[in-house]
């Protein structure tokens, strides 16, 4: 089915795009956030430059990598500027990875700077990173944010970048639209994250979809409690007020109870964001009795969505139209949902409507099955990524004809829907968040007393998934759960991915050729009742 109608690019970038609003419009506000800070687009485009100067001394170079691992903070919207500015290439990582997947990107990635925070709930970054700096030879510089006390000498505050003077950066640096800008990591079933690949053009069509599908303008504000290290939040968090009229609010994490009172303090009318979210401000919202009247769309996907949460938004929020969309990082928004009055039904029950895509339903040798007819989801468009910086993962990725197989499962309608209906990759989606059950079996089967493991999704009242996992022993004993978090731990995994239950099985069931039947595991756990929370 092809969907595509309009493959025109901007040919612009974020640093130019910054430069024509500080000019036309300085003083209008650019981004809220929920600390209070406000900042317009003169004062992002000055500091923007204040800091490309800055790196600019330190000697990084266009062509190079800047990594930053930062949550919803107001230093992250000149700092992408400022990437633009000095045609850097931009590395999102987000805040939940701990030394092991930092580790990778940073030196996968050949990061050359680096911006961190120094605390988030208790965790110590610059501890984390001070234990990895030996083994990254690329990494030159690392920037801390909020920094607290005293620092090691070779990590710069972030405070004393923003006050050096010197020439400013007010050239923007010859960039072409076409080359890389941006690196995200996403979870593969590898184990390892794969590098995923966008141009200033693909990243920028991928938000133009979503500003023509659902007609965002001069009266719209974003609330984006997303990170913006994921693509979601980064597109439509950082970059949205630069290349359109339409400002943003952002959360730098998710409090229902907040993001209620800033939906009605500050006119927020759209959100783009996870499963969790949403059910979370209807539950509040009809508990309260509230409406949130003029918030008018809620786009979820990440992670599965119930038809009946949808049906339930429209019930309880006054002008809401939830949607359910569908896309990855590869592939940002195929699908931009049902918003219209008439279309609650769709919107409930489909993945959202195709929007400036090719898509088809292919079977294990490519065929194309048609309507109706389950198989694997194959999508193209302006908005997919330039690829992989692995080469042979795009040979395993693309067809070719230059289709992205998504590992997705589903089905195409006549109504241009599409309808998920299984996951062929091995992901478990928390929040929105995507797992390699891969990553985490290899750290489980490290204790002594495992034989085997397998990670499988299992239903989370509140996050949509979580992480439980099937072992078999070597003898007779049994690690229990606190034991195998405790591995986890000591192998800095991201909390997010240890298991949250355990079972001990006799014998995995295998395939004739030897490989774990996820499936069999995850009707083990649907038989059980297993519900974490």
């Amino acid at each position: 089915m092809n969907l595509i109608s309009d493959t025109t690019f901007r040919h612009i970038t974020l640093a130019q795009a910054a430069a024509d609003k500080a000019s036309s419009r300085p003083d209008d506000t650019a981004l809220l956030f929920d600390s209070g800070v406000r900042l317009t687009y003169l004062e992002a485009w000055q500091q923007a430059n204040t800091m490309a100067a800055y790196m600019q001394r330190l000697g990084v170079k266009a062509g190079g990598t800047l990594t930053f691992q930062l949550p919803n903070i107001p230093e992250t919207v000149p700092l992408a500027i400022a990437a633009s500015l000095c045609g850097l290439i931009i590395n999102p990582v987000v805040p939940i990875y701990r030394g092991k997947e930092l580790g990778f990107i940073l030196s996968d990635a050949k990061t050359e700077i680096l911006f961190i925070p120094h605390q988030i709930r208790g965790f110590d970054y610059v501890e984390m990173i001070n234990q990895l700096r030996p083994s990254l030879p690329c990494l030159k510089h690392v920037i801390c944010c909020g920094a607290e006390g005293q620092l090691p000498d070779d990590i710069i505050r972030f405070e004393t970048l923003m006050s050096e003077t010197g020439a400013s950066a007010t050239q923007v640096v010859a960039v072409d639209p076409d080359d890389t800008k941006v690196v995200l990591y996403t979870s593969g079933t590898t184990g390892n994250p794969k590098a995923v690949r966008h141009s200033h053009n693909t990243l920028a069509k991928a938000l133009d979809n979503g500003v023509t599908a659902w007609n965002l303008n001069d009266q719209d504000m974003m609330l984006m409690p997303s990170p913006v290290t994921h693509v979601t939040g980064y597109v439509n968090g950082i970059e949205l007020p630069f290349f359109t009229d339409t400002r943003v609010l952002l959360m730098e994490a998710w409090i229902v109870e907040k993001a209620v009172n800033l939906i009605e303090q500050h006119g927020a009318t759209t959100c783009v964001s996870a499963t969790p979210f949403l059910r979370e401000l209807v539950d509040t919202c009809r508990n309260q009795d509230r409406t949130l009247p003029g918030f008018r769309l809620f786009a979820c996907g990440g992670a599965s969505v119930p038809p009946a949460l949808i049906y339930e938004a429209r019930e309880v929020l006054t002008d809401c139209r939830a949607v359910r969309v569908y896309g990855s990082t590869e592939v940002p928004l195929v699908t931009v949902g049902f918003a219209a009055e008439n279309e609650t039904t769709q919107a409930a029950e489909t993945d959202g409507r195709v929007f400036n895509y090719e898509v088809k339903i292919c079977d294990e040798e490519g065929n194309d099955l048609g309507l109706n007819v389950d198989g694997e989801i194959w999508v193209r468009g302006p908005a997919t990524m330039q690829g992989y910086r692995d080469a042979d993962q795009n040979d395993a990725a693309f067809s070719d004809d230059g289709f992205f197989k998504t590992g997705d499962i589903g089905h195409l309608l006549d109504s241009e829907a599409i309808v998920i209906t299984d996951r062929k990759k091995d992901i478990i989606i928390r929040g929105g968040e995507n797992l390699s059950a891969r990553e985490i079996e290899e750290v489980v089967v490290q204790h002594p007393l495992v034989a085997e493991a397998a990670a499988v999704s299992a239903p989370h009242q509140r996050l949509g998934e979580g992480v439980a996992m099937f072992i078999t022993v070597c003898g007779r004993e049994r690690p229990d759960l606190e034991a195998l978090n405790q591995l986890c731990g000591e192998r800095q995994l991201a909390k997010q991915k240890w298991p949250q239950w355990v079972q001990v099985i006799e014998e995995m069931p295998k395939t004739p050729s030897g490989k774990i039947q996820k499936a069999a595991l995850r009707d083990r756990l649907q038989q059980a009742g297993v519900l974490l929370g």
